[in-house]
């Protein structure tokens, strides 16, 4: 079994809205180390939001996306005599702001058409007012938690 992790590395806060949670998800848009583009995109992604939804703060329509987006529990694959069940547990809240985050820049990065920054900004407005294909995932991770219920007393 493997060992607790003792000490994570927490990133530093970003530079303009002074959070840790915006600073991971900064980290999370950043591909091939290129961490200046993953700023723009994202600070550009909060300048739409503030025009689109009229709100002073975007943080808070950040905040309110990566909350709803977060699923409550998963399905983890469970070997017991020869069968694999899919066994739901509870998701630990690292794990839910990870998979929140994911399935948020999923979505915006499957749609086509638009730069980068505008379909981040139309996945965070969708998912903070619980629509959008990152609110589906969560909602058919939740279905297959609830169909599969009955082997939760194979929860480890």
């Amino acid at each position: 079994m493997r060992r607790r992790v003792k000490n994570r590395n927490q990133p530093t806060a970003d530079l303009k809205y002074a959070s840790t949670r915006l600073s991971k998800f900064i980290n999370n848009v950043m591909e091939a180390g290129k961490k200046e583009t993953a700023r723009k995109i994202v600070y550009g992604a909060f300048e739409v939001i503030k025009e689109k939804a009229k709100v002073e703060d975007p943080m808070e329509v950040f905040e309110l996306a990566i909350k709803n987006a977060g699923p409550v529990t998963e399905v983890r694959s469970r070997r017991v005599g020869g069968a694999n069940y899919q066994v739901p547990r509870e998701t630990r809240p690292e794990r839910r702001q990870y998979l929140a985050m994911k399935w948020i820049l999923d979505a915006a990065k499957a749609k086509k058409g638009l730069p980068m920054h505008r379909k981040l900004a139309d996945e965070l407005i969708a998912a903070s007012k619980n629509e959008g294909e990152a609110i589906k995932k969560r909602d058919n991770t939740l279905k297959m938690a609830e169909a599969n219920r009955a082997f939760a007393h194979f929860a480890w």
